[in-house]
């Protein structure tokens, strides 16, 4: 059998379920699908739409039909709607093929119980994986990333999603401290339509929020701040009537200044307790930044100037989770330490 062969025949699978997006890894072809974790269903309960398509139809639906997030806070708030949604995310990954049931290792985030994990391994169960091994997400990202979690050397991490903040010191494979806030990338998002509403009488969905938070949003001011606008098209409160209001980035910024500070802090309180060698790592070293939350503008040089340490942005932030699952996936024998260890317990 060719290589090729071998590869097509393969459905060990890495995941990252996240709240935001989930990104599937297939063993020996690289990340194969990035799709929104957002189901659409009718009244019956049938689901019309998964992912993207899905996603287009957040806030935009009939009566009938129900557009939903199956995960909130990097957890599964809907269980069969995070199976249904995991066993089309496998099904189109192998194209329907029917090949015998996949190992799936999944990321998810390190301070969910244990009953949450168990509704993790359950749901993949239930999608068709023959088994299931759990990775906190810290640990995965750090690995997508490229940081050397296997060498006896300080190692920070801090992975903002969409629901949830990791933050995280890695050595010898294992982690040494960390801590998980659910404050991450939609608080950022309903921080700022909180802000429309109280600010300028505005209703703004939850896609709307998220484009201003793209477009505009950032976590310390820059020389250009004030070239930074941006329209926005809403629900007035007081007439009524759709109205758009002109914002300015330095607004935006100010609105998430209060989840952006709990992060800060959860940042300070890991490093405060982290033991000496490995501080001092990490300050030769610096932070690694991942996660879709990386991406807002000016993040990076908040928390280094909070911190006084640099902070890097990993490459490719968005995937450093499923990557991370990917790489355990081709060197299974070596990374299994990587696992949590109530995972295996399970």
């Amino acid at each position: 059998m060719s290589l090729l062969d071998r590869f097509s025949f393969s459905r060990d699978m890495g995941i990252d379920l996240g709240t935001a997006n989930t990104l599937v890894y297939v063993s020996g072809k690289g990340v194969v699908l990035q799709e929104p974790s957002v189901v659409a269903r009718d009244k019956d309960g049938k689901p019309l739409a998964v992912g993207e398509e899905a996603k287009r139809m957040l806030g935009r639906t009939p009566g009938n039909i129900t557009a939903l997030r199956p995960l909130r806070d990097g957890v599964i708030a809907d269980f069969d709607t995070a199976e249904l949604m995991l066993k089309h995310f496998i099904k189109r990954v192998h194209e329907g093929r029917a090949l015998g049931m996949p190992r799936i290792v999944i990321g998810i985030p390190s301070g969910v119980t244990g009953v949450e994990r168990r509704a993790v391994m359950d749901a993949a169960l239930q999608a068709g994986a023959r088994m299931v091994y759990l990775i906190d997400e810290p640990v995965a990202a750090a690995i997508g990333a490229g940081l050397p979690v296997a060498e006896p050397t300080g190692n920070m991490i801090i992975d903002i999603g969409g629901g949830t903040t990791e933050v995280a010191v890695l050595s010898l494979q294992g982690t040494v401290l960390s801590e998980s806030v659910r404050v991450a990338g939609d608080e950022l998002s309903d921080s700022i339509s909180q802000y429309m509403k109280k600010v300028h009488n505005l209703v703004i969905g939850e896609r709307t929020a998220e484009e201003i938070k793209i477009n505009i949003g950032s976590a310390y001011p820059s020389p250009n701040d004030s070239e930074n606008v941006l329209d926005v098209r809403g629900l007035h409160l007081l007439s009524g009537l759709p109205r758009t209001v002109t914002v300015k980035s330095a607004e935006i910024r100010e609105s998430m200044a209060e989840p952006l500070s709990v992060i800060v802090e959860a940042v300070k309180r890991t490093l405060e307790r982290t033991p000496p060698e490995l501080a001092a790592d990490i300050i030769d070293r610096g932070i690694m930044l991942a996660g879709g939350g990386a991406l807002l503008k000016g993040l990076d040089t908040l928390i280094s100037h909070e911190t006084g340490i640099v902070v890097h942005v990993a490459a490719d932030p968005l995937s450093c989770v499923v990557l991370g699952t990917g790489r355990v996936l081709e060197n299974f024998s070596q990374m299994e330490r990587v696992f949590s260890a109530r995972s295996r317990d399970l």
